[in-house]
């Protein structure tokens, strides 16, 4: 396909540039026509003008399956931040004004950090901006990345332990690692205590396939110890429940611990990782007024541009570098590819 070197933007160039925008996040023409509100030839003509007008090809496509050219590529990260930008411009403009109180903000985060990290946020967000349509999407780590390519939601919010290069992570806050036990358990009384000690001790941790499982089994085997599962039970709450019963044992984030649990708790810091938690989102995605505001109540120094802003901790690479699927909005666990 020939270079048009005339580029001047045509009266249909926006038009465009959204309806490419939305087919290369969802992959499929079918699926931005549906968020667009037009039909599919609609959509189809828009890109194939835009691909004449830029004299390049911005699909391969097969079939009802489209990819990005490399060329397509460029062009997403070169327009994906204009396009929303426009699509923002009312709440921008307002937001310039001094005024944030209207528009929506979407974001994803598992159960545990809804449960646990978010509540103080969202509601002192609410009193502040109550006209503003807050949304919170309980997801997995796997199905938020996909949520945030897809430009579903403004952010995420979680942990992190590696990044994927099409996503700039933000840590905020850090948690310990804790043994559990019940208040009448033989460790409950001490401040401090060796993996030798926990070793013998019946361990209540979530399902095999979970992360957590396999950074336990792996500090273990790394000091020459073996150790035993009595129970699997998903969640922190339901972990906590049975720990508290006296049934076993547990290795858990402090994020969990509010203080009213009737359990005892000990950092074993110096065995396993700590946890940051943080905002994950898109490089080079748009932040609305909205999403600025909340992150800001999080995070007062929150940078307005945070791609260079990854992290992960020394402690945690040491455990990372064994475990695959890095990636976890729950709060707890995320399954493994």
């Amino acid at each position: 396909m020939a270079r048009n070197n005339s580029l001047a933007a045509t009266p249909n160039r926006l038009r465009q540039l959204r309806a490419f925008c939305q087919a290369a996040q969802t992959g499929s023409i079918s699926k931005a026509a549906e968020r667009l509100c037009v039909s599919q030839p609609s959509v189809s003509l828009l890109i194939k003008a835009l691909e004449k007008d830029l004299g390049v090809l911005l699909f391969d496509r097969r079939g009802p399956r489209i990819d990005l050219t490399a060329a397509g590529q460029v062009l997403l990260e070169t327009s994906l931040p204009l396009v929303e930008g426009m699509d923002h411009l009312p709440e921008v403009f307002a937001a310039r004004l001094g005024e944030v109180g209207q528009g929506a903000l979407d974001l994803a985060a598992g159960e545990s950090t809804i449960l646990y990290l978010l509540p103080d946020y969202v509601k002192r967000f609410s009193e502040r901006y109550p006209n503003v349509k807050l949304h919170m999407h309980n997801v997995t780590g796997r199905d938020g990345l996909k949520m945030l390519r897809a430009g579903e939601v403004d952010f995420a919010v979680g942990s992190m332990i590696d990044v994927p290069d099409d996503m700039s992570y933000h840590p905020i806050f850090t948690y310990e690692p804790m043994l559990i036990t019940s208040l009448d358990h033989p460790l409950a009384r001490k401040k401090k205590v060796t993996l030798e000690e926990v070793a013998p001790c019946g361990l209540i941790l979530p399902p095999r396939h979970l992360s957590t499982w396999q950074i336990v089994d792996l500090v273990f085997h790394q000091h020459g110890l073996s150790y035993h599962v009595v129970l699997e039970a998903g969640g922190w709450e339901v972990i906590k429940k049975f720990v508290e019963l006296g049934l076993g044992v547990s290795i858990v984030t402090s994020i969990c611990l509010t203080g009213q649990e009737k359990l005892a708790a000990i950092p074993l810091s110096e065995y396993f990782p700590r946890r940051t938690y943080g905002v994950v989102m898109r490089k080079g995605k748009f932040l609305s007024p909205q999403a600025c505001s909340f992150l800001e109540l999080m995070d007062p120094d929150f940078p307005r541009d945070p791609d260079g802003a990854r992290a992960r901790s020394q402690a945690g690479s040491r455990i990372a570098d064994a475990v695959e699927g890095r990636v976890d909005f729950t709060g707890h666990d995320r399954s493994l590819p």
